[in-house]
């Protein structure tokens, strides 16, 4: 029978589990398609009292309740009555982090779980993909056990106090309380969410099966690969068993068979087979993500199969060549990157496993074939989409900040990075395992960032990572002093941003290749406001009198730069990134670089941002919607033919009659732009030139509503198109009088509450930025807010004039009020239908 085992060492080995909950969220291939069938097939078959039962693993996130209460003894949790229902992943951190109230909570919480068990002779296991930070897990009364540490998978026996008749009562305690024994530090720029984060499952395992497999391939070449799987087997009593291994090729062909005979003990017991070299492996890469199974069967000493295991793997090669950049499978690739925080509006950190793979999807269709996991190890859906879609990962040790600790805090960082890199091994899409980010920056003990403290255990974390897996590449971001401790190093270069101007990119990049021979860039750009514009945006030379340097300030308080002393203006972050861009797409031998970040995220450091507690660097909004930015992306790096006028927030422009110019952003080979109908000219796209490689117009807009459309060419055809509304002013607004508040029905009982600084003439005021706040007063339905998104904020800066919410109603009357500080109460009210 095959088993399909959850660490999550390998999300498809939960396929069989999934289709068995009818909760398939992927496309399948054929091989694995077919296993998810027969697991369909295997699992409808119900055990009998005290049968041999062959290994089930059922999803267990269904049925929970859950309890906001920090009790230490499971009694007091037992009694309470404000348990509500609930269903896993969850976080009780989903909307306060955004709310107006500073802080969020960092305690305990309690979750229980009602379940029946069948008999059989077997071990009852609890999987739990990862729970956020301290868990202690209780069955019918008693302790089972304890974890100590986030963004890790563990295991849970539960075998020993487990029921097989009437109802077993599960209890789990977890915490998010602040322990600066724990990585990451408290310090870090995002939310320490709380609760049990991922998905949960069940198995159900025979006394003797497969534990555990590690496969690695030390010898890859398009001619051949070599491959080793590291085997743990469990047993329940010393014997005699024939670990047999096949590897299956994309195709589903079985490549080849390797067996090795076992004399194990009771408990665990370790074992290696080695393969003959495959010739003219089929490679996995960036553009084709080829995987191979790789399944273990677990025979007893008369040839019997007792258990049976799956997962992927794939074959390629990599190298840092000193200053000449990056190579896969031989030949150089720019790294064309981004980074991810694992979290969403509404659900903080908890999010299902198809919003996972969604943001992964996104990064991939915009043309990134790299990701940076920022600062932590991620869902196990995570590394499966990237597997499958062929994204380069950097996955890192969440040591983000706080110095180095003592004992305990040396004896849980360790634990973690261990667990960390033995769940994800056999990921193909894994190149780099990095060993922190800015880990000497804020201390959390006395001296903890010093570097005769750091550098020694930096080495030590550097050796254990190349004794676990001395095939792949250990990194490091903006630790100086232990940059030629890894294999790869990033320094901190913020053009434009927090420092400089974003003209010195080229030169800032050319100074770090020469310094560091495996130079790679993580981390550069900048926050834009959603709906923020200007006709001036900062220039390529920066702020007058701002720090030189582009590396980021220690202390940004005392110096002056675009991050601490601008508006945030989309327009000033589209022309960063086109500027980034077109250096980074040109520059010879550069390994790549990574923009900081593909989705804006919560952060406890910034309180005073245009959205409170959001860092609004993203590329899309916390839900998920394309910002300004994201285009320019997309005109590098996109596949699929596009063109896009800048911007679609920008609906209201002054100016003179004349008009304005006019960007376009597109992938295609030219395009040619329409003002109400009539063509204002096609124009090549010229590669070098920035902006949008020339494809800007001077349009002479009408006093009033336009429509601006454009389409573009590849090799003659129109292969894209894309129109856009603007409300034009010949010269300027008044002052600010009013606001124009109103309530818009967009859909069955949703409702978007527009906030507009008019002056006396009724035309929009676009340099109105004073922060709004929007109340529901009438008590009926509610706000859509504590979402860290443009339309999700009952607090918010106001931009260009304008600001939204949205309304969900309740079928009855209600009043919205909007405020400001000079504003003393504006209102409009809903009436549903």
């Amino acid at each position: 029978m095959i088993n399909v085992h959850p660490p999550s060492l390998f999300r498809s080995s939960l396929l069989g589990a999934k289709c068995r909950a009818h909760a398939v969220r992927m496309s399948f291939g054929p091989v694995l398609f077919a296993i998810c069938l027969v697991l369909v097939s295997l699992g409808a078959h119900s055990a009998s009292p005290k049968a041999k039962v062959h290994a089930e693993v059922t999803p267990f996130n269904d049925s929970w309740e859950y309890l906001q209460e920090n009790h230490r003894d499971i009694a007091l949790a037992r009694k309470s009555r404000d348990w509500s229902a609930i269903s896993l992943p969850h976080t009780w951190n989903a909307t306060d982090t955004m709310d107006a109230e500073p802080g969020y909570r960092r305690n305990a919480s309690w979750y229980k779980k009602t379940f029946k068990a069948e008999a059989f002779d077997g071990v009852t296991h609890l999987y739990f993909e990862g729970a956020n930070f301290e868990t202690q897990v209780y069955l019918n009364g008693k302790l089972a056990g304890e974890h100590v540490g986030g963004y890790v998978g563990f295991t849970i026996d539960l075998t020993k106090y487990l029921k097989t008749s009437g109802n077993n009562e599960l209890l789990v305690r977890v915490s998010n309380r602040y322990n600066r024994n724990l990585i990451p530090s408290q310090k870090s720029d995002f939310f320490l969410f709380g609760g049990i984060t991922r998905d949960v499952w069940l198995k159900r395992l025979p006394q003797k099966h497969i534990d555990y497999m590690a496969i690695t391939t030390p010898s890859v070449s398009a001619e051949s690969a070599s491959t080793e799987v590291k085997v743990d087997v469990v047993a329940d009593e010393a014997a005699s068993f024939t670990v047999m291994a096949e590897i299956i090729a994309p195709s589903g062909e079985r490549v080849q068979r390797q067996t090795i005979e076992l004399l194990a003990n009771k408990g665990m017991n370790s074992t290696k087979l080695n393969f003959e070299a495959i010739k003219q492996p089929i490679l996995w890469s960036i553009d084709e993500p080829n995987l191979y199974q790789m399944k273990l069967s677990l025979l007893d000493a008369n040839k019997k199969e007792l258990h049976t295991k799956l997962d992927t793997f794939g074959y390629r090669w990599f190298e840092m060549k000193p200053h000449k950049g990056f190579f896969l499978n031989g030949e150089r690739v720019l790294i064309r990157g981004t980074h991810r925080h694992e979290e969403h509006a509404g659900l903080g950190a908890a999010l299902p496993n198809e919003l996972h793979r969604k943001d992964m999807q996104m990064m991939k269709d915009m043309g990134a074939n790299f990701v940076r996991l920022g600062h932590y190890p991620q869902d196990p859906e995570v590394y499966k989409a990237a597997n499958e879609l062929g994204l380069l990962i950097w996955d890192e040790l969440p040591w983000c900040r706080g110095g180095k600790g003592g004992a305990e805090w040396e004896k849980n960082t360790e634990y973690l990075w261990q667990a960390q890199v033995k769940q994800n091994i056999n990921h193909p899409s894994i190149i780099f395992w990095s060993l922190g980010n800015e880990i000497y920056w804020e201390e959390d003990f006395e001296g903890g960032g010093a570097t005769e403290l750091i550098n020694p255990y930096l080495e030590k974390l550097n050796t254990m990572t190349k004794e676990m897996d001395p095939y792949r590449l250990t990194s490091i971001r903006k630790y100086y002093p232990g940059s030629d401790i890894v294999d790869a190093f990033s320094p901190s270069i913020w053009a434009g941003w927090y420092g400089g101007s974003y003209s010195q990119y080229e030169e800032a990049l050319k100074d770090a290749h020469a310094k560091y021979p495996t130079f790679m860039h993580m981390e550069y750009g900048g926050s834009s406001h959603v709906g923020r514009h200007t006709e001036t945006p900062i220039s390529p030379k920066g702020l007058r009198n701002a720090q030189v340097s582009v590396s980021e300030a220690v202390n940004q308080a005392v110096v002056r730069s675009v991050a601490k002393d601008s508006d945030w203006n989309s327009n000033y972050i589209v022309d960063l990134f086109d500027w980034h861009l077109n250096v980074s797409e040109n520059l010879p031998d550069f390994a790549g670089n990574a923009q900081w970040a593909f989705k804006d995220f919560g952060t406890p450091l910034r309180p005073l941002n245009p959205i409170p507690y959001t860092n609004m660097k993203g590329l899309v909004d916390r839900s998920g919607n394309f910002k300004d930015a994201y285009y320019v992306f997309a005109s590098y790096w996109k596949k699929e033919p596009f063109c896009w006028i800048e911007s679609h927030t920008w609906t209201h422009r002054n100016g003179p009659k004349e008009g304005r110019d006019v960007t376009v952003y597109c992938n295609t080979d030219s395009a040619e732009l329409f003002l109400n109908g009539e063509s204002l000219g096609k124009k090549e796209k010229q590669q070098g030139v920035v902006p949008a490689g020339g494809l800007v117009w001077k349009v002479p807009f009408n006093n009033g509503e336009n429509t601006l459309s454009v389409n573009g060419f590849k090799d003659g055809e129109k292969v894209a198109e894309d129109e856009h509304v603007v409300t034009y002013l010949i010269g300027k607004h008044g002052k600010f009088k009013t606001i124009n508040l109103q309530a818009e029905n967009i859909e069955g009982n949703r409702w978007l509450i527009t906030a507009e600084a008019i002056d006396k003439e009724g035309n929009r005021v676009l340099d109105y930025s004073e922060r709004a706040y929007f109340f529901n007063i009438g008590e009926q339905g509610k706000l859509v807010k504590d979402q860290g998104t443009p339309y999700g904020s009952s607090t918010i800066d106001m931009a260009s004039g304008f600001a939204a919410i949205e309304y969900i109603d309740n079928g009855k009357t209600s009043t919205i009020e909007y405020r400001g500080q000079n504003v003393k109460g504006v209102y409009v009210e809903i009436t549903p239908n």
